[in-house]
């Protein structure tokens, strides 16, 4: 065998791990694209369902003006939010919102009853169901994809391609503990 040949087998090895390497991210990348889509269609769902748990609320609860106001807004920082950190924030923010809305329900047997608010409610509560089995999917998505490009030899050229750290979808320390409510 001659030099050149060895040569050469020896380049198209390196070209093919390579492109092996970099395919293998890109489908990881992808993966924490299509897992970050699934949590913004539950986040929209929980988006809507909110407007409409406020307005039953309302009735039953008007002098709660406080709490009311706390959730639209909240919802309304989590619409506008526009990077994942704000967006977390703004997310954990609403679901705090939406327990001490909840608590509420517990002062008012009226409300408690009514079907509209239970089935509101109830849809609330599968969509944050929903929302935790994502985030839990592209969490592990993100940890997967941020192992593989720190890896060897995947760190020798995932800078090189664009490929960089992705960030945690996280709970903050203020939702870790229990809502506070004030009657």
């Amino acid at each position: 065998m001659d030099v050149s040949l060895i040569l050469l087998v020896l380049v198209v090895a390196i070209g093919l791990i390579l492109v092996m390497i970099y395919n293998r991210l890109v489908a990881l990348k992808q993966t924490c694209s299509q897992a970050w889509g699934d949590i913004d269609v539950q986040l929209k769902q929980r988006h809507d369902l909110v407007p409409n748990l406020v307005e039953t609320v309302k009735g039953y609860a008007s002098h709660e003006k406080e709490t009311l106001e706390n959730v639209i807004k909240a919802r309304q920082t989590a619409v506008d939010a526009s990077s994942l950190k704000d967006l977390a924030e703004a997310e954990n923010m609403l679901e705090g919102a939406l327990r001490q809305l909840f608590a509420l329900s517990e002062a008012y047997p009226d409300l408690k009853a009514n079907q509209n608010f239970l089935s509101l409610q109830n849809e609330l509560t599968d969509v944050e169901n929903k929302i935790a089995a994502a985030r839990r999917f592209f969490n592990n998505a993100v940890q997967e994809f941020n192992t593989a490009i720190e890896q060897f030899p995947a760190v020798l050229i995932a800078g090189t391609f664009g490929f960089s750290v992705r960030d945690y979808f996280e709970v903050g320390e203020a939702e870790r503990g229990a809502p506070k409510v004030k009657f």
